[in-house]
């Protein structure tokens, strides 16, 4: 009998685990920002707080990782000679030596600590990658007016976690389907409608404008090539199908390149390792690590890979196919999971691709031969015409048109917050003689 009063079914078990870590959390995400209000207040912060402390633009990057996704936007300011701030969380942001004049690069700190400091910044508008605004650790700086978020791959934006931007007062998109999930969201859950732009994805136009710039387009693998370019984690291909895969990719005629994600050399240690030395580098195989991802992609004539990002820089801007894995299905837990419609990314893939699975990974060179050539590659080529069309607007123009917009809403949000000069200039006559006439 105790037992039974004593059980606890997972799922709730889970969720009690979710509230007690989440209460903690803000217990101590609260400390930290009291500690760093107090020493403001020591230290002689108060004397400096106030409109000449106060950032123009403001641009929050997590870390290095979304240089690609910055470097586009922060060039176009350069160019026009607007004076923006680049916070960072990485000590090693390749921003903090890009030699701007006009974009102050700064690191503030990692984790927790570049945290607590954007939860207390004094701007005007803040650009950023990062979902999750005012949900967990990163709250809304009371000294802060307009948040504006950017994502960072051309897919579906309700793939972050749940409420990831509700809070954001403005989201930059890249195709109708996006600013009509977000729609559906906010319908669904009686929030205010933020404001959506579609601005474009300046880091896929310089890729492209990278790949244009090429005497040779095509790469070097010339139908010879296959990429292998996994993400990490249990639903990782690496980890999912391991040895045998690669087996399989060997005895085909092609060459082969594996690039795993970064995060699997730290988190995957053992099984990177185990795999390196079971497959060593020859004339057909080579591992690949390269900061930049450019080359790699471009040498390829097919990409594997599982639910990555990687898929659509490589279909979009290279113009080939790729293979992919099955996603997870469980998406309880992201903001898709609350949408009446079908995934885009669900949609489109299976039109510039073919979906790999344990099923077929053993004629895996027959499926490649089938996405290359005749009828089957004719289809997908189409699909990625589609794809263009459907999730990446204003191709070539996203730089411009993205930092267009953050310079005509920060005008916009100086003009809301200083009066006229003629109508202060014409109401403090009557302010002084209102003072008059109540103390005679």
């Amino acid at each position: 009998m105790i037992d039974k009063v004593l059980y606890i079914d997972p799922g709730t078990g889970s969720m009690l685990f979710s509230i007690v870590i989440g209460i903690a959390g803000v217990l101590i995400f609260a400390g930290h920002a009291l500690i760093i209000k107090l020493k403001f207040f020591f230290l002689g912060g108060r004397a400096k707080s106030g409109e000449s402390n106060r950032l123009p633009i403001c641009i929050f990057s997590e870390g290095k990782r979304y240089w690609n996704v910055f470097r586009p936007i922060l060039d176009e300011f350069e160019k026009r000679g607007k004076d923006v701030h680049f916070l960072t969380a990485s000590p090693d942001d390749p921003a903090l030596n890009a030699n701007y004049k006009h974009i102050h690069a700064k690191f503030i700190g990692e984790g927790n600590k570049a945290i607590s400091r954007m939860n207390l910044i004094q701007a005007d508008l803040i650009l950023s990658t990062t979902p999750g605004l005012d949900v967990f650790q990163w709250k809304k700086s009371k000294s802060a007016s307009y948040y504006v978020h950017i994502p960072h791959m051309p897919n579906d934006i309700t793939t972050y976690k749940m409420f990831g931007l509700d809070f954001y007062d403005a989201v930059l998109v890249s195709g109708k389907y996006q600013e009509d999930e977000i729609r559906r969201i906010e319908s669904i859950r009686s929030i205010p409608a933020k404001e959506v732009v579609l601005t474009g994805i300046p880091y896929l136009d310089k890729m492209k404008e990278r790949l244009d710039g090429l005497s040779d387009a095509s790469g070097s693998g010339r139908g010879k090539t296959i990429l292998l370019a996994p993400s990490w984690g249990s639903n990782g291909i690496l980890t999912a199908y391991g040895a045998p895969f690669i087996e399989s990719l060997i005895k085909t005629s092609y060459k082969v390149i594996i690039r795993p994600h970064p995060q699997s050399f730290t988190s995957e240690k053992e099984l990177i390792e185990k795999l390196m030395k079971q497959f060593p580098e020859s004339d057909m195989l080579k591992w690949n690590r390269d900061p930049d991802n450019f080359n790699v992609l471009n040498e390829a004539d097919i990409l594997i890979s599982d639910f990555s990002g990687v898929l659509f820089d490589f279909s979009l801007v290279f113009n080939k196919p790729i293979i992919y894995t099955e996603p997870s299905n469980d998406w309880s837990q992201y903001d898709c999971c609350w949408d009446t419609e079908e995934l885009w990314t669900y949609k489109i893939l299976p039109k510039i691709g073919r979906k790999l699975t344990r099923g077929n990974f053993a004629n895996i060179g027959k499926l490649i031969e089938d996405c290359l050539n005749g009828a089957e590659a004719d289809d997908l080529a189409k699909g990625r015409d589609l794809a263009r069309q459907q999730t990446w607007c204003n191709i070539g123009q996203g730089a411009a048109k993205t930092v267009d917009y953050l310079i005509s809403k920060h005008n916009e949000l100086i003009s809301k917050r200083t009066p006229e000069p003629a109508k202060a200039k014409k109401e403090e006559p009557q302010r002084r003689k209102t003072k008059k006439s109540l103390f005679g």
